[in-house]
């Protein structure tokens, strides 16, 4: 097979991803780059996509460590060839899997960057709420902290999907599936006091759908809300590196910290693979330990 039918074949698993599980446009980007730079590496060594050699990845991840690759982007690499060679069998492509004897490294995944609860206290007090621009941004870090939404959900929120009365809002998230998350008393209010004067005059058309508007009446852009965060963070006195799921991260932490289920968090955030939650677990006992170190007085 020649890197045209290769191509064909990535076309026709990323297809299946797409339509069977409602993957991400960005995960089948990203999964492209990876299955392309595979097939080019084993066609340079006379190798074709379905027949790999048995030690053609694993000198393959080692230039890549050399190479300064992160360990995440080598996670991401091994699990797009491994659900492309699963894909493979399932179809009825291949009758074994090419890397099921080849000795694969773990990569642990880097662990979040999160906040201690009294550090998003303060970050979600920062915000001017005597103005209208504060006002919409501390009800929209309320919101993130009490439900753990993605920005992207955050930003793309309408009117509608928040019912007040009974203290939920229906988010679509990934793979357009739907969940309802409870906001909580604090979000409640903030929002309300929020869309009882605040949103309508930052908007010029009140009939527009978009919960928290930026520019023209249109939803706030991911990146317009990131900005937004970092400085009010900056008035927080909150110096570590934060990123646009900080807030999630904290969610999803605390949560578990207070003795939340891990199934119940994994619903909450919308994952559709526990194992993705788990990755929480670690943070709380990274925190646990590091509380261990430093107040144990044999720590």
């Amino acid at each position: 097979m020649n890197q045209t039918d290769d191509g064909a074949r990535i076309d026709a698993f990323l297809d299946a991803l797409w339509l069977e599980q409602g993957v991400s446009e960005h995960t089948l980007a990203a999964y492209r780059r990876d299955l392309t730079a595979w097939s080019a590496r084993l066609a340079e060594r006379g190798e074709a996509l379905l027949t790999p050699a048995p030690d053609a990845l694993p000198a393959w991840l080692d230039e890549r460590r050399e190479a300064g690759y992160r360990l995440t982007s080598n996670a991401r690499l091994l699990a797009a060839l491994r659900r492309f060679y699963r894909w493979c069998l399932e179809s009825g492509t291949l009758a074994r899997d090419p890397l099921a004897e080849v000795r694969l490294p773990r990569v642990r995944p880097s662990l979040p960057n999160t906040l201690e609860e009294h550090e998003v206290e303060r970050l979600i007090v920062a915000p001017d709420v005597t103005t209208a621009l504060g006002l919409r941004d501390r009800a929209m870090l309320e919101l993130l902290y009490a439900t753990g939404l993605r920005v992207s959900e955050l930003v793309g929120l309408s009117v509608e999907a928040v019912n007040l009365r009974q203290g939920v809002v229906r988010v679509r998230g990934k793979g357009d599936k739907d969940r309802l998350v409870p906001l909580g008393e604090e979000a409640v209010e903030w929002l309300t006091r929020y869309l009882g004067g605040a949103r309508g005059g930052l908007m010029r058309d009140a009939t527009r759908p978009a919960l928290f508007p930026g520019r023209h009446d249109r939803a706030m852009t991911r990146q317009t809300f990131w900005y937004r965060i970092k400085a009010h963070a900056r008035t927080a006195g909150i110096e570590r590196p934060l990123s646009p799921h900080t807030l999630r991260h904290a969610f999803a932490t605390h949560l578990l910290n207070h003795g939340a289920n891990l199934r119940v968090v994994q619903l909450l955030l919308g994952h559709s693979d526990l194992s993705t939650t788990q990755i929480y677990t670690h943070v709380a006992q990274a925190r646990l330990e590091r509380l261990h170190a430093d107040h144990h007085p044999r720590g």
